[in-house]
């Protein structure tokens, strides 16, 4: 299968000569109302192409009536070749991607053609590179087959689930298991496997109590932790480590500062026990 690690160069090029301004990647996204500005951009994009049939596939990749924001609509046929795109993925038209893969090794668009040809509209979720802030990000996008084509239009998803957590805390612990202290600079790497849109991986020293690792703050790398609370005064860390010794592994809820929108929100946090080491990833809760 083809991966994106080239594709994503490129895009991440024509990203950087777009010069898109800071304050527009700070600002939060609200994914009930991107779904339904989505859901508005489709059904105009469907209009127009029963209108004007194979003729509208020029008006897509143009910057106009079919994008709103961050969102725009591609087009790809039944056998899965890009034949329009009003967003970075342009530079894909004309090529086969059925077989192209996410940044996480799904193949997102072989689902899309098969959930066309079976059921004719659909919604599928990949990892995409988003122009906005220059960040692979959790992308939800849906689709509708169209006479030979296939309409899609997405959204970034700046919340992570817990379950999505757990996958990458245990992923961690995995790491942690086969290369011990060696892995804190990979769990830190803003760039690495264990730093996701708004989930990262923290490693807490269950005797020591010092944060050994953390891809969310580096800032708090090597500080003694264990009297740390939430804005709500919560002994957070000592409960973590609490649970750690008592139980080997279990969840918690606190308040903390989500990366992604600088709010202090909800989080749910599953942290597990590794030798004298803590090692947890979280969630934070739609407020």
């Amino acid at each position: 299968m083809k991966k994106l690690p080239a594709l994503m160069a490129s895009l991440s090029l024509l990203v950087a000569l777009s010069g898109t301004p800071s304050a527009v990647a700070a600002a939060p996204r609200d994914p009930a109302t991107d779904a339904t500005r989505t859901s508005a951009l489709l059904d105009r994009a469907e209009a127009h192409y029963r209108a004007q049939g194979q003729k509208a596939l020029a008006s897509f990749n143009l910057a106009g009536e079919f994008k709103d924001g961050e969102l725009y609509v591609y087009v790809i046929d039944r056998d899965g070749v890009m034949l329009s795109s009003g967003g970075s993925s342009a530079i894909l038209i004309g090529r086969n991607l059925r077989d192209m893969t996410d940044a996480d090794g799904k193949p997102f668009f072989r689902e899309i053609v098969e959930g066309a040809r079976s059921k004719g509209h659909g919604v599928v979720e990949y990892r995409w590179l988003n122009p906005v802030d220059g960040r692979v990000e959790r992308k939800v996008a849906s689709y509708r087959a169209v006479g030979d084509t296939i309409l899609i239009a997405g959204y970034y998803v700046p919340r992570a689930s817990f379950e999505l957590a757990k996958s990458l805390l245990w992923r961690a612990v995995h790491e942690y298991k086969l290369h011990g202290d060696q892995s804190f600079d990979r769990f830190n790497d803003l760039n690495g496997p264990f730093v996701q849109d708004d989930l990262y991986v923290f490693v807490i020293g269950v005797d020591d109590e010092v944060m050994h690792a953390h891809g969310g703050a580096s800032r708090m790398i090597g500080r003694k932790v264990g009297d740390m609370r939430d804005s709500k005064g919560k002994l957070l860390v000592r409960e973590m480590i609490d649970i750690a010794r008592k139980k080997g592994e279990g969840e918690l809820q606190y308040a903390w500062r989500n990366p992604t929108t600088q709010k202090i929100e909800p989080k749910r946090t599953y942290v597990v026990r590794v030798g004298n080491r803590l090692i947890g990833s979280g969630a934070f809760i739609e407020p």
